[in-house]
């Protein structure tokens, strides 16, 4: 007869022991042992389920439930080495059970599997992460919003092409991260709704003969109802692809905000600077102070983006139910969880620590002719067709970059040169106060409305 090892739980139909190259390549523990806690959660309910469905009787249960509350202590204290040879988190936690209480440790898996045990597990974990991100992007978000309330009339050139393009609020624009930052949170907040149900009690594909109780089950564990279809449970991982569909637009949006952070902090724009202690230096240049921060998240965003498309890839050919390509489900979505977590808390604590250059960006937001759609605009008020108001700015613009004059700069015999309708009201709409002012409305550039807009976001926060 074979000698069984302590992998051989399920042994009983194999004639030999897993060789020990296969033995490492399929094991998960290396990964999923964080997924301690919440393994552990969802043995108790199922434990404490089964001792409802009459399956194991109440001294099984307070058993079970103090092995299993010595064994997360043990993993909270580093105490516990983790076997390969026992392949994943599950069979680890059930093998040190067993260990612990003998004969009844072996009844915990009564009427589950590991398909629907580790589905149950994922949910939960991810549940918790979701949890922790969104409070992290709610403190972004504040700072964000703090950060609009304190500039909201400090005027920088608004680009398009990255050219100059209109004067705006450094307020507004701040608002403007806010906006993508408020979509991001909505698309966590569905992702979590539509995760939180509980797969526990689908078994390994077609449910169990035992006489589960599985809204008790989802009710224990935080879920808002069980899932509908057995063969769906334990064979999907959308919600973990909805998941870094999130966490790759969110990175975008952090890689957009970096960029701009990049650009505002050379000595080209000079809008901005950022503290010390997010910044490092130069091995070799002793002047360089480098937005490291920034830099990596922008760089970040990458990896989580092959996440996503990693397990677009793991899913697109499996057949229903669970294969066992669904390990590789961990890693990725492990690797988004922590990367989102590390860029979010540092933008959380990088952005109130800005300092803005006030007088730095109105100086450039004078240059570039960034008032030459105030003057069109002038003159459609003055009757003259939008078209040829467009001919006749463009004709002061080309007269400004021959005498280096802005639009503001010059005199109103030089304006009028290109139209007799100009007359000395033009000037109001000319300078950059002018001009943000002039857009007060919802959505608009004015400090007033960068107020209201403020007053209305933080409104949303509260919701939460």
């Amino acid at each position: 007869m074979t000698e069984k090892t302590e992998s051989t739980m399920w042994g009983g139909r194999f004639s030999e022991p897993t060789d020990a190259f296969v033995e490492r390549f399929t094991a998960s523990i290396q990964f999923d042992k964080r997924l301690f806690h919440h393994d552990i959660n969802g043995s108790i309910a199922h434990a404490t389920m089964l001792n409802q469905a009459g399956v194991l009787s109440d001294q099984e249960l307070n058993d079970i439930k103090i092995g299993l509350e010595e064994i997360r202590q043990d993993a909270i204290n580093g105490n516990i080495e983790w076997s390969i040879a026992l392949e994943d988190i599950h069979m680890n936690i059930e093998k040190r059970l067993t260990d612990k209480i003998g004969v009844t440790g072996k009844k915990l898996h009564t009427g589950r599997s590991r398909n629907d045990q580790v589905a149950t597990d994922i949910r939960l974990y991810l549940r918790d992460e979701i949890d922790i991100i969104a409070a992290e992007l709610s403190r972004l978000q504040l700072a964000v919003i703090g950060q609009a309330e304190k500039n909201n009339a400090a005027i920088m050139p608004g680009f398009t092409h990255l050219q100059t393009a209109q004067p705006v609020t450094f307020g507004h624009h701040m608002l403007a991260w806010n906006e993508m930052l408020e979509r991001d949170f909505s698309r966590l907040a569905d992702c979590r709704a539509r995760m939180n149900q509980s797969p526990l009690g689908a078994a390994a594909l077609a449910g169990t003969t035992y006489p589960i109780n599985r809204e008790l089950t989802a009710e224990l564990l935080g879920f808002d109802k069980p899932t509908e279809n057995s063969l769906d449970s334990v064979s999907d991982r959308d919600f973990a692809i909805e998941f870094n569909a999130f966490a790759s637009i969110l990175l975008m949006h952090l890689s957009r905000f970096s960029e701009e952070l990049i650009l505002w902090t050379s000595a080209q724009f000079n809008f901005i600077d950022l503290p010390d202690r997010f910044c490092t230096g130069s091995s070799i240049m002793p002047q360089k102070k480098n937005p490291d921060v920034p830099e990596l998240v922008r760089g970040k965003s990458g990896r989580v983006f092959g996440n996503l498309m990693s397990l677009l890839v793991l899913m697109k050919s499996q057949p229903l139910a669970y294969n066992k390509d669904n390990q590789e489900d961990k890693e990725p979505l492990f690797d988004s969880i922590d990367t989102v977590k590390d860029c979010v808390k540092a933008f959380a604590d990088m952005i109130p620590a800005i300092d803005i250059k006030a007088e730095s960006m109105y100086e450039a937001a004078k240059r570039g002719f960034s008032t030459a759609t105030d003057l069109a605009d002038y003159l459609v008020t003055k009757g003259m067709p939008f078209r040829d108001a467009h001919e006749v700015v463009g004709e002061s613009v080309a007269y400004g970059i021959k005498t280096e004059k802005d639009l503001s700069e010059m005199s109103l015999e030089e304006l009028q040169q290109f139209s007799d309708i100009i007359k000395d009201d033009v000037f109001e709409v000319l300078t950059l106060e002018g001009s943000v002012s002039a857009r007060s409305h919802i959505g608009g550039t004015a400090p007033a409305q960068v107020l209201q807009a403020v007053e209305r976001a933080k409104a949303e926060l509260l919701k939460r």
